[in-house]
């Protein structure tokens, strides 16, 4: 008896078991393209592929061995600022110099709630270290010396909802639960908040979530802040309902909360930030799986107010994805093409722009990006964090490795980098969710 067949973007998991699917990391698709042709302005779009069993290949989380740290670029240093945390994902700098931890991880979803499809992505996501529950806490680090090493650490704010993104405006911490952006209040100091979060307005949420991570940062003014919500899906393959608000950047008014989708069709928009020469939101960009290991380049981008993206209609701008029924070309004829690419299933979350010229002359103007590494692709891509050249508020060049080693020569992951944000002396913090630490990335007398 012949198997089924699979319908396009869905996994066939005929006479598989779900151990058997996980560890086919020999099946699917290599890729055949240098990594740097898809990156830049114009990245080359090859014809996708579809497979039967799609390529599962991720570096198994293990953790830093004693002694092993990841390698800086030539110039820089890099030293944990703390360790032992509890899946680190996003790093926030106060004005004082201290720095919050979103210590997180997806929140739980109902036994059954994806079907097979979902369980196989529970144990993929295990393999790679997301499989621990959520902290749900906010930990405050301070280096008031000076050296590097967080001499204070504190239980700033728990019992959230699997948090992410944080934004400080005035006397108000907003945070980017997975479902809500709530605010508590904030004084300069303080080393803990006891408050009950207040909710500012509520983000689409569970019981799927697929993309839960949501991000949010302040306009310049504070008068309004913007919030990065995932799709719930990799192609709409749970339906346009599911999709209601999400692969879109919200804009919400800070102190009443009345909201409006600001820009869409962002499949899984992360990391924010404005522009230093430009004031433009930029933003980093998950793009979709399972068309092979050199589609589809994840993207950095400037957002424009009313701009559509094209998921899940197409892919780059106007490449249309056919496993999207049904299809609408009407938006697709919008799709606006995006600014820059980072690579194929490199997974980009973390984003800040450079602050002056601490980290040397050749990181002084562009963008640094997280890159988490990717499952959809062979070889593995990403796993670092990058520096993208800015001239004339545009990307200029291929990217450059600021922050590697993240994964062994056996192809284990010791770390994988996510949120990124620049301290108060110049250096780069870099949350590392495996390894369980915070790096700092300074220059040679920082």
């Amino acid at each position: 008896m012949n198997p089924p067949p699979c319908d396009a973007g869905r996994w066939c998991l005929h006479a598989l078991g779900l151990a058997a699917l996980v560890s086919l990391g020999a099946c699917g698709d290599t890729a055949t393209l240098a990594p740097s042709a898809g990156m830049g302005a114009s990245p080359t779009l090859p014809q996708p592929k579809s497979s039967l069993i799609p390529t599962v290949n991720i570096a198994p989380a293990k953790g830093w061995p004693e002694g092993v740290m990841p390698t800086a670029m030539a110039g820089l240093s890099v030293t944990p600022l703390a360790t032992a945390l509890d899946h680190p994902r996003w790093v926030y700098v106060l004005p004082n110099g201290d720095v919050l931890v979103a210590e997180s991880n997806a929140p739980p979803k109902p036994e059954g709630s994806q079907g097979i499809k979902g369980k196989i992505m529970k144990m993929v996501m295990a393999k790679a270290g997301a499989g621990v529950p959520s902290a749900n806490r906010i930990t405050l680090l301070r280096d008031a010396d000076g050296d590097g090493k967080a001499e204070v650490r504190s239980v700033f704010l728990q019992n959230l909802n699997s948090p992410f993104g944080m934004a400080l405006v005035g006397a108000d911490l907003y945070i980017a639960n997975a479902d809500a952006v709530v605010r508590v209040p904030y004084q300069a100091g303080q080393t803990a908040i006891s408050a009950a979060p207040v909710k500012v307005v509520d983000l689409p949420g569970g019981p799927i979530n697929h993309h839960w991570t949501k991000n949010v940062i302040a306009s310049p003014d504070g008068s309004k802040l913007y919030v990065s919500v995932g799709s719930n899906s990799n192609v709409a393959e749970n339906g346009m309902e599911a999709e209601a608000g999400r692969a879109a950047i919200w804009e919400v008014d800070a102190k009443t909360g009345s909201h409006r989708i600001f820009a869409s069709g962002l499949r899984n928009p992360n990391g924010m930030g404005w522009a230093p020469e430009s004031g433009a939101l930029w933003t980093v960009v998950n793009e979709r799986d399972e068309i092979g290991s050199d589609l589809v380049p994840d993207y950095l981008t400037s957002v424009k107010d009313g701009g559509f993206y094209g998921w899940p209609w197409s892919y780059y701008g106007q490449n249309v994805d056919v496993r999207v029924k049904p299809p609408q070309p009407e938006m697709v004829a919008k799709a606006i093409v995006p600014d820059y690419a980072l690579g194929s299933h490199v997974a980009p979350l973390g984003l800040a722009f450079s602050e002056g010229n601490a980290l040397g002359a050749a990181l002084a103007s562009g963008a640094f990006v997280g890159e988490h590494g990717s499952w959809n692709r062979k070889p593995l891509s990403g796993y670092k964090v990058v520096f993208v050249p800015f001239a004339k508020g545009r990307p200029a060049g291929l990217p450059v490795d600021v922050l590697t080693g993240f994964v062994s020569d056996k192809g284990d992951a010791y770390g994988r980098p996510v949120g990124v944000a620049m301290d108060k002396r110049g250096a780069l913090l870099v949350a590392d969710d495996v390894g369980n630490v915070v790096w700092r990335v300074a220059g040679a007398a920082k």
